[in-house]
């Protein structure tokens, strides 16, 4: 519930930047013929604005959290077990969105009270409100991110080297983690493929030895792996690894 709470009022929050007292800036997009003449209906460049933004605001809340590195774990992990379309993409979706809502509650029950609350509260302009709703976000962003690709992107936006994490931009910060996470996530990819593949060389070094070519290794090695990640509680493992792996 403090989820969408949270997501309306930062929608609401946008709508000073996008909504002006001024009718200065209008685009015509409906006239209407009545007995006193035409009538033009017109909606302002900063509203298509704001509208442009809200359809973006879902993608670029998943850059800032954690569900990047979440899906391509969850999304290796089926390849690992080479159960082709099992579990579904809705699944792994799913699994992937309720996993990051649980790592990303502290961040947002900060960015809610910090920021979101004391906007709503009438006590804090909505700039400032926005920035320190942004602020919890950029944070746990940094902390996941090496300095190598913070570094990178710095150079790549031609600023100077940061003195500390308020300083670093969103523009700079964003892209960062992004890479950092998509590099996070395939180093745990690698692991996770390990067991599995070590199962497949055996099953094929077997099977190669009683003659049997004609038997395709996968049919067999695939109950095995199944086997494996059930007895080991692969699943619970694997959560509880990737929720871990975060610093909130």
């Amino acid at each position: 519930m403090k989820t969408l709470k949270f997501l309306f009022a930062l929608a609401l929050m946008l709508l000073p930047f996008a909504v002006s007292a001024q009718q200065a800036a209008g685009i015509p997009v409906l006239t209407v013929q009545n007995a006193g003449g035409a009538q033009n209906w017109t909606l302002s460049l900063q509203v298509l604005a704001l509208l442009t933004v809200l359809t973006m605001l879902p993608g670029v809340l998943l850059m800032m959290t954690s569900f990047t590195r979440i899906v391509i774990v969850l999304g290796f992990l089926r390849q690992a077990l080479g159960t082709q379309a099992t579990p579904p993409n809705q699944i792994i979706l799913g699994l992937s969105l309720f996993l990051t809502l649980f790592v990303m509650s502290p961040v947002l029950n900060h960015a809610y009270v910090e920021g979101v609350k004391p906007y709503m509260d009438g006590t804090m302009p909505a700039e400032q409100a926005l920035q320190a709703t942004t602020s919890p976000f950029k944070h746990f962003m940094l902390d996941q991110t090496r300095d190598s690709d913070l570094q990178l992107f710095t150079k790549l936006a031609g600023e100077k080297p940061y003195a500390s994490k308020d300083d670093v931009p969103l523009r700079v910060a964003m892209p960062a983690f992004m890479t950092s996470e998509l590099k996070t996530a395939f180093q745990m990819g690698f692991l996770l493929f390990i067991p599995f593949l070590i199962i497949d060389l055996v099953v094929a070094s077997v099977l190669m030895s009683m003659g049997m070519m004609m038997v395709s290794p996968v049919t067999i090695s695939l109950p095995f792996k199944i086997m494996l990640f059930v007895l080991v509680d692969g699943w619970s493992l694997l959560m509880g690894t990737l929720a871990g792996s975060f610093y909130t």
